[in-house]
């Protein structure tokens, strides 16, 4: 039977420290560039902007307004013209979560 000593549990859990910066740094590096934040009314392009510059767009379209605000990489929905505001609730746009406003027939998605 072998025992488990101190210095072999303080390898395993460098090892895996190591493990998880590498792939973080690697997913920052490869993830975050070159993304697009494409806005989409009645599902055809309205506009595609980098997620790497700061940028306020203003969506009119026939249906209503929403206002988009990308900052520090990092896309939202400021104002919209609708009533229940669930896209201005929905917080910051990732890749697994799009910003849908239904009301206005906005999507905007990562790519």
């Amino acid at each position: 039977m072998k025992i488990i000593k101190r210095n072999d549990i303080i390898l395993l859990c460098s090892l895996i420290a190591v493990g998880i910066l590498l792939l973080s740094v690697l997913a920052l590096i490869f993830l975050g560039k070159g993304q697009d934040v494409v806005v989409r009314v009645d599902g055809k392009e309205y506009a595609r902007l980098p997620l790497d510059e700061n940028t306020e767009l203003q969506i009119q379209s026939e249906y209503g307004e929403n206002l988009l605000i990308i900052k520090d990489s990092k896309a939202f929905i400021k104002s919209a013209s609708c009533p229940k505001q669930i896209c201005v609730d929905h917080g910051e746009l990732s890749e697994l979560s799009p910003i849908v406003c239904k009301h206005n027939h906005v999507s905007i998605t990562l790519e």
